[in-house]
């Protein structure tokens, strides 16, 4: 099967309906990342022969699933800020971009500055470390395995916090594995933007109680 045409400014409006002053700041942040992409590696190059598709439709989709009252927004791994910074230009009023890499941690700031979003914090350290108040929302793209993902995602949650992770093909199978471990509330949808993309939607979480040792029972 060929490769769909390369998605544009107009036509990424009508999958996603937004405001001319929305669609200029998500041009403004597609050029600073060709911009800062000459310097350092902040997606794949060939995705950027199709960047409406791959990147912002990719993140945009999921404000279709925010909840309606999303106020605070913890991104976590944002890279390029996917799909943490295009959720803000997308009107979620506090977004935190928790990106350990330094250099991308800077493209993070420089956007935040020329695309006038006050409400983006950008946390240039790992997850691990970091303490904020419980998120609404919080989400991820192609960051790590469910398994190793929700330890650092409840580190941002309580009970009503919803989690949004960007998927692959794979997501099945990380399902399966995880679900060894934890307590999985879930809901996948297709992707708008690839046929092989996946959006979980996880309204609950939690680790399974471990039965204790014989030797340490009473």
């Amino acid at each position: 099967m060929s490769a769909p045409e390369p998605l544009d400014p107009v036509a990424f409006s009508r999958i996603i309906p937004v405001s001319r002053e929305t669609l200029e700041r998500l041009e403004l942040w597609l050029a600073e990342l060709r911009r800062w992409q000459a310097r350092i590696n902040l997606v794949g190059a060939s995705t950027l022969a199709d960047p409406w598709r791959r990147h912002i439709l990719d993140c945009a989709q999921l404000v279709r699933f925010l909840p309606p009252a999303t106020r605070r927004l913890v991104d976590l791994g944002s890279g390029a800020g996917l799909p943490g910074l295009i959720l803000a230009i997308l009107g979620v009023p506090e977004v935190h971009l928790v990106e350990s890499d330094r250099r991308k941690a800077a493209f993070l700031l420089s956007c935040k500055a020329k695309l006038d979003l006050p409400g983006v914090v950008v946390h240039a350290e790992r997850a691990e470390r970091l303490r904020l108040p419980e998120a609404d929302v919080v989400t991820a793209r192609a960051l790590a395995p469910l398994d190793e993902l929700f330890p650092l995602a409840l580190r941002f949650a309580d009970a009503r916090t919803r989690f949004l992770f960007l998927k692959g093909r794979e997501v099945e199978s990380e399902l399966t594995r995880a679900r060894r471990s934890w307590k999985i509330a879930a809901r996948l949808h297709p992707s708008l933007a690839s046929q092989e993309g996946r959006i979980l939607e996880i309204e609950e979480v939690s680790a399974i109680a471990t039965e204790p040792n014989a030797h340490h029972a009473p």
